[in-house]
């Protein structure tokens, strides 16, 4: 079992006993090859497990490529197969045919909406009225923004020509985004870089990363937890707060991040996180706000008017049922529900015997909203790849979810398919049900082993070396103020071992100095 010090214990190099108090203890990059069964069989693929005499990619004799830089290549790598994957669509199938673009599976939201929300005629978002059912255009105020900056950057032409253009002008800038979220969490985890491969080599981000424009909250969303890890709340707030302006998920952040800085006495760096937030969130919202109220508040009003829709547990009791559950109805149960999760989560945050980590919490309560929310959109799955990530790092549990998600992202172009075609080729109901299942079932099993690695942390991946909370900044190492429950009683996890210096971390009660509880 491993001690509860914050980093790896030194190596066998003599180190002065005068000077080890001033050193700088330098935890050594975590080779997943040699950790995990199934990372260790892929890199048969590219010459086998990390070696005694492998260089690391840093240092005078590494070279080049660094860990961070082969992760940046491989998502920029993935990314630009996922747009060949979008080649049938992009060629015809988006502007010929009713179902092609799902028989395919090649859909994307991004060349629809160039000319559905005005874009292609140049009307400014939020101020000008669209024709038809929906006035305003219905995205959050920095995602709007970066539709408008695409948009300017379209040249004229043919209307097919001006759509092409801007789903690849919009694929460069969300490859971009992508780059930065593989960056930003090869980064988080000081020692565990190669973690990263998990988001950049994920086949749902490939093929759903331009469906939409997600991928530009869930990159500044990655970026705030970077700089909190970095210990600097009021930076990640600000970034939180510029995520929330592109999609509202990031909110739900603010939750775990209370519950672990009042277990960990830590309320003033919650404050400046949270006045970051509601400080950029404004400078960004605030304009729009005052000079188009109207068109503003239309994400909102969508958000509530909403009727369920494809992917969510709340459409699958309705068919099943035989019976519409009107918007306001799944309004209030999946608030009710997510309510209950935000409940649970709290409990574990108090009760845990050790202080869950921030990607432990912040995973569950993200998963939580995606699996209650009325509606689940299959480029949903990016909010919780960089989470799932940073808080289960396994590749078998990962492949597992994202498999489930694979299917499900086939499963709903299928079904659409089906639904729109006359000689009903596709998939049936039945058949989409059974996606949206296993949808909820992969979910679940993610969201289960990260709280079983919360109740028992010597199961947690990035604990099994003695770390503490290597992305959470002020509450890594930091003492426990305020526990319910079992932690309040802790138990003696481990010991450490003969002769090995360590930097100790205190669990359980106030006043409980050197306790390895």
């Amino acid at each position: 079992m491993p001690s509860l010090k914050k980093t790896n214990g030194p190596d066998d190099t003599p180190v002065d006993d005068a000077s080890v108090d001033d050193a700088p203890v330098v935890a050594p990059v975590v080779a997943p090859t040699r950790r995990d069964e199934v990372a260790a069989a892929g890199s048969a693929l590219i010459g086998g497990r990390y070696g005694r005499r492998a260089l690391p990619g840093s240092g005078p004799g590494g070279g080049q490529f660094t860990p961070v830089r082969v992760i940046a290549l491989v998502a920029i790598g993935m990314f630009a197969l996922g747009m060949v994957q979008k080649l049938p669509c992009y060629n015809w199938a988006w502007f010929r045919g009713t179902t092609s673009q799902y028989t395919h599976a090649c859909y994307s939201d991004i060349p629809h909406l160039f000319a559905g929300r005005g874009f292609s005629e140049g009307l400014v978002p939020y101020f000008d009225r669209l024709p038809g059912d929906i006035p305003f255009l219905e995205y959050p105020v920095l995602t709007g923004l970066f539709m408008e900056v695409a948009a300017w950057m379209t040249p004229g032409g043919d209307p097919q020509g001006r759509g092409q253009t801007y789903w690849i002008v919009n694929s460069g800038l969300l490859m971009a985004c992508a780059a930065v979220l593989a960056v930003c969490v090869a980064r988080t985890h000081r020692n565990r870089p190669w973690d990263a491969l998990l988001v950049a080599l994920a086949p749902a981000v490939a093929l759903t990363a331009t469906i939409n424009w997600d991928l530009l909250a869930v990159a500044l969303t990655a970026a705030a937890i970077l700089m909190w890890s970095r210990s600097r709340p009021l930076a990640a707030g600000i970034l939180l707060g510029l995520a929330v302006a592109a999609k509202f998920y990031p909110v739900l952040l603010l939750w775990p991040l209370l519950l672990l800085c009042r277990r960990a006495g830590r309320m003033r760096a919650f404050g400046a996180a949270l006045l970051g937030a509601a400080g950029s969130w404004l400078v960004v919202n605030l304009p729009v706000m005052l000079l188009a109220p109207q068109g503003w508040k239309q994400f909102y009003l969508f958000s509530r008017d909403r009727n369920v829709d494809f992917g969510s547990v709340w459409l699958l009791v309705s068919q099943r049922a035989g019976q519409t559950i009107p918007p306001e109805r799944a309004n209030l149960y999946a608030l009710l529900l997510l309510l209950l999760a935000a409940g649970g989560i709290g409990w574990l945050a108090f009760a845990a015997p050790r202080r869950p980590r921030l990607a432990q919490l912040a995973f569950l309560m993200v998963a939580a909203f995606v699996l209650t929310n009325k509606v689940y959109s299959p480029q949903y799955v990016l909010w919780l790849v960089p989470l799932a990530a940073l808080a289960r790092p396994r590749w078998r549990d990962f492949l597992i979810w994202q498999s489930c998600e694979v299917l499900y992202y086939l499963g709903i172009w299928m079904y659409l398919a089906f639904t729109g075609s006359g000689n009903k080729q596709g998939l049936p109901l039945d058949g989409y049900h059974f996606a949206i299942v296993l949808h909820l079932l992969g979910t679940l099993y993610l969201c289960a082993v990260v709280v079983r690695d919360i109740l028992a942390p010597d199961k947690d991946p990035v604990r099994q070396d003695g770390a503490d909370d290597p992305s959470g900044g002020v509450l890594d190492g930091a003492r426990d103020v305020f526990v319910v429950g079992a932690a309040a009683r802790p138990a003696r996890h481990a010991a450490s071992e003969p002769g090995e210096r360590e930097l100790l971390v205190t669990w359980g009660t106030p006043g409980a100095e050197g306790s390895r509880g």
